[in-house]
């Protein structure tokens, strides 16, 4: 049965077909159509935010704490173009996301009209796929197959353009269970290469699971799959910042997080060892150091949803192309028929020499009693909220990395980040779609006071919809980790790297309507906690730390990851460099 309606309705009654249930976005012209169809039914939330930026972020957020595709929906010309920072964002850290930009009617286009911007053209290098709809009859199908493509394979962000006549224009309306899509990514893996893989964790005798983010875009699956094979083989086990949760922090085989600010034992590990197992991650810059030093002494095997990641950065010698799930699936069966053997011998020496790296203590630091330091604000919060139905966001910065080595992630999905494109001003939004989300769970936003600022007027939307976020920032007064890298690298020549002029973030605060709360003593620092975990709407919680403090382990630019700078409370007898020591 056939259906006429408007390709403003078609838009939304996909929408609803698809199962969503929350649209971040903000009208302007070239959408209002859509806007109007969105008025006239209440099975779709609208989240009006301020600025298109947020809208992408907000939906990055409900994508990666929900494992369902977020949905956007800005204008044309300024609209789009402010959504590519998000869709950027989108796309190297695999977040699968949908925008629908508005147009100027088809008639216009490329007229210079008001508004108009080549948008396909501008986020073609940055979305997994986008469309230009010309036809009302098309539409609907372009938006089942672009939720396809967001979902599918490695996931992503892709964008649908709609003209305004489109949208005013009566078409056919066709329905999700009729589209059979040409784009399918294969999912299972080559089992003579999983057989390999097998082999070759047999001999192991210094193995290492190198984890990221496609275990968490596999689904919760791949994650319990994942515990299994790591508890009966009893290897070792790191993870890349976006894979955090997908094996328990609390785990016993859990080595910490690695790259350059990794912990020294899972940097370690990963130079020493024999058989590097990589899962889902992607060997990016920030992991290898310098790469004709990385891990050079080790068999690898590499398992990717995506082609293009394997052999592009690192050569391994055993590819494997599929879905993290499948294969580990088929890993454990093969495992398991071969008679779950290990090297037990040499596996328990490997872990003695792991455990003479821990005893390293890298992120130990030194403490105040006048002071907060970062460190112990994270140990604190991590304290007071362990155990809570908890989701942290961060913005990007020194705070980031101490958020990733202090606070412990059991789950999948608890936490977002901005990995591969670093982007400041990703947290406050992020963390509004986690709210919008599970709005009955605590959702925290690590955040250092210049990088909350660049989008901080979307307070006005936590306000609007009553949504209780705590965005807990580490106010150094300074861009941290820019400072950092002046000092260590460059000189000591800080060129740019504070502001001359921040805001009462408590009066900021109040401004919006919302509460704000600062602290400097560190003997007030959990009453202080408490109060904002305790307060039922939003929290700007500006918590005044040590303006130098540096963040440790680190591997400077161009280094092996075997040669890591240590904080001077880490170790003794090392060489001093600039508030560090060389190891």
């Amino acid at each position: 049965m056939t259906r006429q309606m408007t390709g403003a309705k078609m838009v939304v009654q996909a929408l609803k077909d698809q199962g969503v249930d929350t649209v971040f976005g903000y009208p302007g012209g070239a959408v209002l159509p859509i806007y109007d169809e969105i008025f006239l039914q209440n099975d779709i939330k609208h989240v009006l935010v301020r600025h298109e930026q947020g809208a992408i972020h907000a939906a990055e957020g409900y994508a990666r704490s929900t494992g369902k595709p977020g949905v956007a929906l800005v204008t044309s010309g300024p609209g789009a173009t402010n959504a590519v920072t998000g869709l950027t964002d989108a796309l190297m850290d695999s977040i699968p996301i949908v925008v629908f930009t508005g147009q100027v009617p088809t008639f216009m286009i490329g007229s210079d009209a008001f508004q108009e911007a080549d948008t396909v053209g501008i986020t073609r290098p940055c979305t997994k796929h986008n469309w230009l709809v010309k036809e009302t009859d098309k539409l609907a199908s372009t938006i089942h197959e672009a939720f396809h493509v967001a979902t599918s394979g490695r996931p992503g962000p892709v964008l649908i353009d709609i003209p305004k006549d489109v949208q005013f224009a009566t078409g056919t309306y066709t329905e999700k269970k009729v589209l059979k899509s040409r784009y399918q990514p294969q999912v299972k893996g080559d089992l003579a290469a999983i057989t390999e893989l097998a082999e070759a964790m047999e001999k192991a005798k210094r193995p290492v699971f190198y984890t990221g983010g496609g275990v968490i875009n596999s689904g919760t699956a791949a994650s319990q799959l994942l515990r299994e094979l790591v508890e009966a083989t009893g290897f070792p086990i790191t993870s890349t910042l976006m894979g955090l949760g997908a094996y328990p922090a609390s785990g016993d085989k859990w080595i910490g997080m690695l790259g350059m600010h990794g912990l020294y034992e899972a940097n370690m590990a990963m130079h020493d060892c024999d058989l590097m197992i990589n899962i889902g991650a992607r060997f990016d810059d920030r992991i290898t150091g310098l790469v004709s030093k990385f891990s050079p002494g080790s068999k690898k095997a590499h398992i990717d949803i995506d082609a293009s990641s394997i052999n592009k950065v690192i050569h391994v010698d055993i590819p494997i192309l599929g879905d993290v799930a499948h294969v580990l699936e088929d890993l454990l069966k093969v495992w398991k028929s071969r008679g779950r053997k290990t090297n037990t011998e040499a596996l328990a020496k490997w872990w003695t020499q792991i455990n003479e790296w821990r005893a390293v203590k890298c992120l130990t630091y030194t403490g105040s009693e006048t002071t907060i330091k970062p460190q112990y604000a994270l140990e604190r919060l991590e304290a007071l909220t362990k155990g809570m139905d908890r989701y942290v966001c961060t913005e990007v910065g020194q705070h980031q990395m101490w958020a990733a080595q202090f606070l412990g992630f059991d789950d999948p999905n608890r936490w977002m980040t901005s990995g591969g494109l670093g982007t400041m001003g990703y947290g406050f939004p992020a963390s509004i779609g986690v709210q919008l989300a599970h709005p009955d769970a605590l959702v925290i936003n690590v955040a250092g006071e210049a990088s909350w600022l660049m989008n901080m007027q979307e307070l006005g939307t936590a306000m609007q919809y009553r949504l209780p976020v705590k965005q807990f920032i580490l106010n150094n007064e300074r861009l941290g980790m820019v400072r950092q890298w002046q000092q260590l690298l460059h000189g000591e020549r800080y060129s740019s790297s504070w502001s001359e002029s921040l805001p009462d973030f408590v009066k900021l605060a109040e401004a919006f309507g919302a509460k704000g709360i600062q602290v400097s003593d560190p003997k007030d620092l959990d009453d202080a906690i408490m109060e904002m975990l305790n307060h039922d709407g939003p929290v700007l919680f500006d918590c005044l730390v040590e303006k130098h403090e540096n963040c440790f382990p680190m591997i400077p630019s161009g280094k092996p990851h075997n040669e890591m700078l240590l904080g001077d409370a880490s170790t003794e007898g090392a060489i001093q460099s600039g508030g560090a020591v060389l190891v």
